[in-house]
């Protein structure tokens, strides 16, 4: 397995990972086939997900089982209103593609808020940047790399 700059990133800012490497070739590469084919809870898994309100772009990450509550993710942003960015945009902004998006390594550092659900776990998996490859590591490193926080960013349940 290559290294990506994700990964050249979390050794040089000397947080501990382990790369994580998935079949692609069958082209099941939702988060919930990645959590699958990495041996690892769907919970475990994390995906990212892109958002702007006006021009202001975000990073949402929650774990693949779940969804994104936008509304939510505005009141964590402290905006009105929060959408998802186009697929056509996430090259542009982030320099990922879809599928292969991490929340490490984006173009610029933007304002990130990870799952609550992450809290207290001892390891979670990202995108490493490249489809195929995930990183493994501890929330709380994650959110030191992104200088970001822990959110309530999922839909209630009734």
């Amino acid at each position: 397995m290559r290294k990506t700059n994700v990964m050249r990133m979390l050794e040089d800012a000397g947080i501990p990972y382990q790369a994580l490497s998935y079949e692609v070739q069958d082209g099941r590469l939702d988060g919930m086939s990645v959590a699958e084919k990495t041996g690892l809870l769907p919970e475990e898994v994390f995906k990212t997900l892109v958002c702007r309100s006006g021009n202001a772009v975000y990073v949402f990450i929650v774990p693949v089982s779940s969804e994104l509550d936008l509304k939510k993710a505005a009141a964590a942003a402290g905006v009105k209103k929060m959408e998802m960015l186009k697929q056509k945009d996430l090259k542009r902004k982030t320099s990922y593609v879809h599928g292969g998006c991490s929340p490490i390594g984006m173009k610029r550092l933007y304002p990130s808020f990870l799952d609550e659900s992450a809290r207290g776990k001892q390891a979670i998996s990202v995108s490493a940047g490249k489809i195929g490859t995930q990183v493994r590591l501890a929330p709380h490193d994650l959110l030191r790399m992104l200088e970001g926080e822990y959110a309530d960013l999922r839909p209630s349940r009734n």
